[in-house]
């Protein structure tokens, strides 16, 4: 890094900016761009992102406070509230999408050696989950939701290992979870890990065909018929690994082959669950360790949600809030790619606190950050404090 640099013009370069135009030529985005050219309004919703502003005119406001700092953050073009509000209305949400994808790819590049746990480290696992924003419906009516409520839907594949969202999937509140199914590219051998929301025996069915394995949990009026039981140490929690076919006729056609049904008590809070799986060689234990690892895309979401602007909106389009959406995933990519890169020991919380409120400075990153003690905390959970201690 340049000393010279400022704080958020060090973050800023860890996006790839020849494959940032790349995008934005696919989408001709700069075509009859002359205030605001598409990088300068990446970095600005970047800094808004990063500063926690609540507003365009609160995005202005701050940056018209210090117009000599604008050419060292890297933002050439004026800043006014009405051509932000433009951009965010007009120009193709679907660039801020696909940038997202390639800082996706390196941060799983990055990330790939991660360790989340002893007996989970050769396996590539997936999370799958949702989570519902609830926006005002006289202000966003293209997302109805309720009679009286309007939301949308973040359909989320989360990789375990480095806690990187793989996909994400944005519709309206109406839209089930189990819908996402239908829109996911397969990895032969991975093993997508899921709720019982998840739960329907034909797109279940897909995962086999392709060679994947699924682990969910069973719905409590499954029907079914026991062929083997294999035999459990009752001191670990496990209650039974059965080998089951369903017997309910539409469901047994759709899913015609042997099921893993494996009982297990958690030791920790005595409730008892069920899952389902098509994996047979895996250790019952493992199964269950695997979907108390699915708690991570349920942090990632309340973390999320607690530490980017994706609840209160700049803008009340589709295309204003999908593009706010997608340059909020890309700064926690960023600052993600940039912890691994520096091989900082801060969380991402503190790291993003710190940065909130040195954004202008012109000092080294690890500098601004040495002499900050990790303190970072996410509620009162132990679990949630080491989410994002990677």
């Amino acid at each position: 890094m340049n000393q010279g640099q400022t704080l958020f013009a060090q973050v800023m370069s860890h996006a790839p900016h020849r494959d940032f135009q790349r995008c934005v030529q696919r989408y001709e985005g700069d075509r009859r761009a002359r205030r605001l050219r598409c990088w300068d309004h990446f970095l600005i919703m970047g800094f808004a992102q990063l500063s926690y502003r609540e507003s365009l005119r609160d995005i202005e406001a701050c940056l018209r406070a210090r117009p000599e700092k604008l050419y060292h953050m890297g933002i050439r073009s004026g800043v006014s509230r009405n051509t932000l509000a433009v951009a965010n209305e007009k120009r193709d949400w679907r660039i801020y999408a696909e940038f997202a994808q390639v800082l996706i790819r390196e941060a799983r590049r990055l990330y790939s050696g991660e360790s989340f746990g002893a007996d989970l480290d050769e396996l590539r696992v997936y999370a799958l989950d949702s989570t519902t924003i609830d926006l005002c419906l006289s202000l966003f009516p293209w997302a109805h939701f309720r009679r009286t409520k309007a939301a949308i839907k973040l359909h989320t594949v989360l990789d375990l290992r480095g806690n990187i969202p793989t996909f994400i999937w944005m519709t309206d509140g109406k839209v089930h979870d189990v819908h996402l199914l239908d829109q996911l590219l397969l990895e032969p051998g991975a093993i997508y890990v899921m709720d019982r929301g998840y739960v329907d025996f034909g797109r279940l069915h897909l995962f086999t065909r392709a060679q994947a394995i699924f682990v969910t949990r069973a719905k409590k009026n499954l029907r079914f018929r026991r062929r083997y039981s294999h035999s459990v140490d009752r001191s670990t929690g496990l209650i039974c690994d059965q080998t089951i076919v369903l017997t309910v006729a539409h469901s047994a056609e759709e899913y015609p082959d042997p099921l893993r049904r494996i009982r297990y008590k958690d030791p920790e809070t005595g409730k008892t669950l069920v899952f389902l799986t098509n994996n047979f060689a895996l250790p019952a234990l493992t199964i269950a360790e695997l979907y108390r690892n699915r708690w991570q895309i349920e942090l990632f979401f309340k973390w999320i949600k607690q530490h980017l602007r994706i609840k209160a909106f700049f803008g009340t389009s589709e295309n204003a809030v999908k593009i706010q959406i997608w340059t909020a995933i890309s700064t926690y990519l960023l600052v993600a790619i940039l912890k691994k890169r520096l091989e900082l020991e801060h969380s991402l919380y503190t790291i993003l606190q710190i940065l909130s409120v040195t954004l202008f400075e012109k000092v080294p990153m690890q500098e601004a950050l040495s002499a900050a003690a990790d303190t970072s905390t996410i509620g009162n959970n132990r679990n949630q404090l080491l989410l994002f201690d990677f």
